[in-house]
């Protein structure tokens, strides 16, 4: 009679080898290559065809733009602001004075009907305040004579506001030719006035304040958005 073959029984769980503690559960020891190294789909190309540039920055060859100016409104052949300081200021005593000197000062052609009311009012108001301080200049010399220090605290004032019409006439010549340095000169001129009408003493007191409404009234006129637009024009010309 034949033997029944033995039946393979269950392993002995003794001798079953055991896991190794270093290997790694992909095939691979942790101390080596990590498998997360190798492309997902192994040597064989993704679904689709196109095989994934691994490595390659996601930007292609152009590295992203971090940091660059970007163009607006205060940007690189953008206007600035209308309040930044101008770029023309003068250089020199000669940069003050008018381009053709004081034979044009007549001249308004081509200009903005906000500009040109605005320095016809510099022009005027300039020119009375040379003419009536001169007289104020004479009554000065008279006051001091009477009151002694009053009279020549007067007489300080009167030549500062002399100064200052001169010197307005010449700015207004200037910003008329679209500087824009003359046009902030000015307006410095119109907070000068407010203050010398405050101090006034007197009874001028009330014409000091009426030139100051006169003189702000043309500085609303220079900062008007058509009055910007042409001394901007100026400047991209120069």
């Amino acid at each position: 009679m034949s033997t029944p073959e033995e039946q393979p029984g269950p392993e002995d769980p003794k001798e079953q080898p055991r896991p190794n503690p270093y290997q790694s559960p992909y095939g691979q020891s942790p101390y080596g290559q990590s498998p997360y190294a190798q492309p997902p789909y192994g040597n064989q190309p993704p679904p689709g065809g196109q095989t994934p540039s691994y490595g390659q920055p996601p930007y292609g060859n152009q590295p992203p733009s971090y940091g660059q100016p970007q163009q607006g409104a205060y940007g690189e052949g953008q206007p600035g602001s209308p309040f930044q300081m101008p770029a023309d200021r003068p250089r020199s005593f000669q940069d003050v004075m008018p381009a053709g000197g004081f034979s044009g000062i007549f001249t308004t052609q081509g200009l903005p009907t906000e500009i040109q009311i605005s320095y016809w009012i510099w022009l005027v108001s300039g020119a009375l305040g040379v003419v009536f301080g001169l007289f104020g200049f004479l009554a000065g010399l008279a006051l001091i004579a009477a009151v002694g220090g009053f009279g020549a605290f007067q007489l300080v004032l009167v030549l500062l506001g002399i100064v200052l019409a001169a010197a307005q006439i010449i700015l207004a010549m200037r910003m008329k030719e679209g500087k824009q340095w003359a046009r902030l000169a000015l307006t410095v001129l119109t907070a000068v006035s407010l203050l010398l009408s405050l101090i006034a003493l007197g009874g001028d007191g009330g014409a000091n304040f009426v030139g100051f409404a006169v003189a702000a009234a043309a500085t609303v006129l220079m900062w008007l958005p058509n009055s910007q637009a042409w001394f901007q024009r100026v400047a991209g010309q120069a």
